[in-house]
């Protein structure tokens, strides 16, 4: 489950210009954790398709790589690119909240009318 770390300046080998790079940290494959890699997946496949790259780094097996992100709590999702970096915290079961955290979509967008 755990791919290569990169940092936020490097894109993938091959990733295109407009690219999403995240980066979720999860502790071992615990529930949350595979529940937040299947919401992350789910959301990249609807709003992001083939435009996208998922790193998961799992801070069991890698536990130096939570400092480069600032890393608190887990799940956390970083956007590495595009800029600016933001950071969401959870297993992303809320996937209004995940949109607007990614900025994929606005608050406005989101609110009911």
């Amino acid at each position: 489950m755990t791919t290569p770390p990169t940092t936020p300046e490097s894109p993938p080998v091959g990733a295109e210009p407009d690219t999403w790079t995240l980066r979720l940290y999860v502790a071992g494959q615990t529930p949350k954790s595979l529940l937040a890699f299947a919401n992350l997946k789910r959301i990249c496949e609807e709003h992001l398709a083939g435009r996208y790259h998922i790193e998961v780094i799992d801070l069991m097996q890698h536990p130096q790589l939570a400092r480069g992100d600032q890393i608190l709590a887990i799940p956390t999702l970083v956007r590495c690119l595009p800029a600016p970096v933001r950071k969401i915290i959870g297993d992303l079961s809320n996937t209004e909240r995940v949109l607007v955290g990614l900025d994929l979509r606005s608050r406005v967008e989101s609110k009911p009318s």
